[in-house]
């Protein structure tokens, strides 16, 4: 399975953030060591050399003791490859999707080698895309159980999308090469951005109202989209998000949600209104609904 490593001068820092508001740091790809192997169908995956090591551990013991037969997807990625795989998913998921799934090429923690993502085989079959793979909850439960003891954490924790910009993904583990912090982040149920101090959880209240035209599910969907979109907002804290209701669907068929947040910036929006410690009310949000059944943010600002 083994069939090359690359080495380099120089050390990286496994506690590094990588995400929508931090870059890959300058240097990163010189200092890496890493290891190429082919998994079971037959794709060739690029992995940083301690995490490979621990990652082998980890999937020793889910086979021994578990039963569970770990498979790596993908971990480290090119600048060119991330940018092919956000086409990929915005052709064949559509654009909302691949905002909520993708990094963008530059921020991706992929470009560290130290993010693997995860499928298995079961009854001796791969479980291998996406939606087949959340269909196991208590497979994941168990490989999630034992992430900490080998230096792991589960990177994009459900409902906090606000925070990590990117929806649930039972499959996206990182490699922080420290036992002992990967069991206090895993124990106390915090992202890496919360641990690290760049990111507050907040008790975000959802109002979805009633709605005649759509359904509890769709309208979920819209405020997870608002969600990841919202993390790029540097510095800021959600407070809520409200449906304003079927009444205000404009003629161009988009709907409207209202936020409340206090302080951040806009980052690349170039919204001026909003100021570090300002507390923002019915900041407009507008989605509409594309061919696929996803949502897409139109607009937003005062």
């Amino acid at each position: 399975m083994n069939d090359s490593t690359k080495k380099a001068e120089g050390t990286i820092d496994y506690m590094a953030l990588v995400n929508k508001l931090n870059e890959l740091p300058e240097g990163w790809e010189e200092a890496l060591e890493t290891v190429k192997i082919t998994n079971s169908v037959g794709d060739e995956v690029e992995v940083e050399k301690k995490a490979y090591d621990a990652y082998l551990k980890l999937k020793e013991d889910l086979e021994k003791n578990d039963g569970i037969y770990l498979e790596l997807d993908s971990a480290r990625r090119s600048v060119e490859a991330q940018q092919k795989i956000m086409d990929d998913f915005t052709e064949k998921y559509g654009a909302d999707y691949a905002a909520k799934t993708v990094a963008t090429p530059g921020f991706s923690e992929h470009h560290t080698g130290l993010a693997l993502d995860l499928y298995f085989i079961l009854d001796g079959k791969e479980v291998y895309y996406n939606e087949d793979l959340v269909q196991h909850p208590d497979v994941w439960k168990k490989i999630h159980a034992k992430l900490a003891d080998y230096g792991f954490i589960l990177r994009y924790l459900e409902g906090r999308e606000y925070i990590t910009g990117y929806c649930y993904e039972p499959w996206h583990i990182r490699y922080i090469d420290d036992v002992d912090i990967a069991k206090e982040i895993m124990t106390k149920d915090i992202t890496f951005e919360e641990y690290l101090g760049q990111a507050k959880q907040t008790d975000v209240k959802i109002d979805l109202g009633k709605s005649e035209k759509y359904t509890e599910e769709q309208l979920n969907e819209a405020v997870i989209q608002l969600k990841c979109k919202f993390a790029t907002f540097a510095g800021a804290e959600l407070e809520s998000i409200r449906y304003a209701g079927d009444d205000q669907i404009n003629e161009d068929g988009e709907i409207l949600f209202l936020m409340d947040f206090r302080g951040g910036d806009a980052g690349d929006t170039g919204d001026t209104v909003i100021e570090p410690g300002k507390e923002n009310k019915d900041y407009q949000w507008w989605l509409k609904m594309n061919d696929d059944g996803g949502w897409e943010i139109t607009n937003f600002g005062y």
